[in-house]
């Protein structure tokens, strides 16, 4: 805990009795030595002021009746309090100094006992003893609902970037330079490239790599979940904030946060974006307790944000604080040498998924290279896949199953063959044929492959006159 210019420590502490005159002198005590002090004489009322002021302690008295001596009060507020707040620490008070009490209170979920009435210096060593069991709660809290968070999300493949062209040998020695730095970083280039493995390579070749890479899609988030997505947010903070949730800025802490599409990002939400990352520090939804964070920032857009800069779009700050590192990932059509290579590595791969042993031909990796791959590297993957599922025999057909959605061809197609390539039925016809082939006619296994019911697809058999 780090001490104030005015001698306090930085904490809140609520004081709940029935007394007022114990809540005045114990909060012209407390007050010269914590930041925030606040009194209830309403018991009815202490969860809510938790919540309200993110209270660290509660100093909890244990009867609000007159001649009430049994303690039942408080041990009910201190069973709401620790079940609602496990990371609150409460420290219980009594004028009756019962040992056998003390145990109860303690044994029920309290770090502590005093006796009133009591010596200031007693209650102010009391009240820093619990502030280091604060210290340590919160530290757990934090980690356990970091961890958790961390489990739930989907870390992505260990994919490898494959590349032998000059442009990805470029590419790849930025990434081996920009690695050893902690600075921002920019990836530019269209849907599909592998941005996302470039993030990745940059965060496990850097000092980070034992932390967490955390990703997020910012085209994939509304504006009203823009700031509990980033930053967190507390139990309340709006509707539905049924508990605690941990941002992925305070989830990358010390690793690297990866921010893909970041061109869908609205303009009002930059700003908070770009105070966050010169500030070092965010503030959850609903707290009132600023959170230092250390990331090292990776973002990806298939936009043109220095376009987006010119019309308005894009704040220039912002960019200027990502794109301390540029790199642009080239389309696959301007890499043709490298087609080859991954046609391989996703053959192998769904090889091996599937229990398959496929082949590729020369002729279909010079078909392949011709290809413009409109979709990049995530298309060519795609389509292998779909190829060893549904291909027979010995070689991968490629071509075939391209062709339910487009031919591969260097020559250009007619309007009508366009137009035709589109036809809903003759794409559902071919799809069903090549399903029926792979399982060999068995109409259970086509239906289920094809996401159908066997009547749903023997009725589609009658439609297009398919026999099996």
């Amino acid at each position: 805990m780090n001490k104030a210019m005015t001698n306090r420590y930085a904490g809140n502490v609520l004081i709940v009795d029935d007394n007022l005159d114990v809540l005045t002198a114990t909060r012209l005590l407390l007050k010269k030595h914590y930041t925030g002090v606040i009194c209830c004489d309403d018991p009815s009322q202490v969860c809510k002021l938790i919540s309200q002021n993110d209270i660290d302690l509660v100093l909890l008295d244990m009867n609000f009746r007159q001649d009430s001596i049994s303690g039942q009060e408080g041990f009910s507020i201190l069973h709401e309090v620790t079940e609602t707040f496990p990371e609150v620490v409460v420290v219980m008070m009594t004028a009756y100094a019962d040992i056998q009490l003390a145990i109860s209170a303690i044994q029920a979920g309290a770090i502590n006992f005093i006796a009133k009435p009591w010596q200031n210096a007693e209650l102010l060593g009391m009240v820093a003893s619990a502030f280091k069991h604060v210290e340590t709660r919160q530290q757990v809290t934090q980690l356990n609902r970091r961890n958790t968070a961390l489990n739930q999300l989907n870390q992505g493949s260990d994919a490898p970037i494959i590349g032998r062209s000059g442009t990805m040998k470029t590419i790849l020695a930025t990434v081996e330079k920009a690695a050893k730095t902690n600075a921002n970083v920019l990836i530019l280039g269209e849907s599909g490239t592998g941005k996302e493995l470039i993030a990745r390579a940059i965060h496990l070749s850097s000092q980070r790599a034992d932390e967490a890479f955390v990703n997020l899609d910012m085209g994939a988030i509304s504006t009203e979940l823009f700031e509990s997505e980033l930053f967190g947010h507390r139990k309340g903070a709006f509707t539905n904030a049924n508990r605690d949730r941990v941002g992925r800025f305070e989830l990358a802490d010390k690793g690297t946060l990866f921010l893909d599409e970041l061109g869908n990002l609205p303009l009002q939400e930059q700003a908070k974006l770009l105070s966050a990352l010169q500030n070092r520090e965010i503030m959850p939804v609903g707290a009132n307790k600023t959170i230092q964070i250390d990331i090292r920032l990776i973002a990806a857009t298939n936009s043109d944000l220095h376009h987006a800069v010119n019309v308005g779009e894009f704040r220039q700050d912002l960019l200027y604080r990502l794109n301390t590192i540029e790199i642009t990932l080239p389309p696959l059509r301007e890499r043709k040498q490298d087609i080859p290579l991954l046609v391989e590595h996703y053959l192998q791969h769904y090889n091996t998924k599937y229990k398959r042993f496929l082949e590729v031909s020369d002729r279909d990796i010079d078909n392949l290279c011709e290809y413009k791959w409109p979709g990049n590297v995530r298309e060519l993957a795609h389509s292998i896949e779909r190829a060893v599922i549904l291909s027979e025999g010995k070689y991968l057909d490629i071509a075939s199953v391209l062709n339910n959605s487009t031919k591969l061809s260097t020559q250009p197609k007619s309007a009508e063959e366009t137009v035709a390539e589109f036809n809903l039925e003759t794409v559902e016809n071919q799809t069903i044929l090549s399903a029926l082939t792979f399982f060999q006619g068995n109409v259970s296994k086509t239906s289920k492959a094809l996401g159908i019911t066997r009547g749903a697809l023997y009725r589609r058999l009658e439609k297009y006159g398919i026999k099996q």
